[in-house]
């Protein structure tokens, strides 16, 4: 069983930066894609940032040019660099990914728990 925990939010004023982590362990065979998604209050959870093994990359249009998503050497791990926040980017951050599981034979989605970012105007 994979488990994924996230790390990294917190309090920061607008046009800040903060970096989230994210690792994954347990018996792991291969994770792909990873992603980061985050749910503000009141709102549905949306797709932020995705990358695959591969580093190819994709962004909301709302992060495109302020936010980076990137894997680690050992591909277990996924970082999200977050630059000139704004207020509507505080969230709860989660981070997501694909993995394989032998027992059922594919690819199940496997989440972490969550880390909150405010961004104060």
């Amino acid at each position: 069983q994979v488990q994924l925990v996230e790390s990294g939010g917190g309090l920061v004023q607008a046009g800040g930066s903060l970096r989230l982590s994210c690792a994954a362990s347990g018996r792991i065979f291969s994770i792909n894609p990873m992603d980061w998604y985050r749910q503000a209050p009141g709102k549905q959870r949306e797709l932020v940032a995705t990358i695959t093994s591969g580093g190819r990359s994709n962004y909301a249009d709302s992060v495109k040019g302020r936010f980076t998503i990137s894997r680690g050497n050992a591909q277990n791990t996924v970082y999200l660099q977050m630059n000139s926040l704004k207020p509507e980017d505080t969230a709860v951050y989660y981070c997501n990914a694909d993995s394989w599981s032998w027992s059922q034979g594919k690819y199940v989605e496997v989440w972490g728990q969550g880390t909150l970012v405010t961004v104060s105007s």
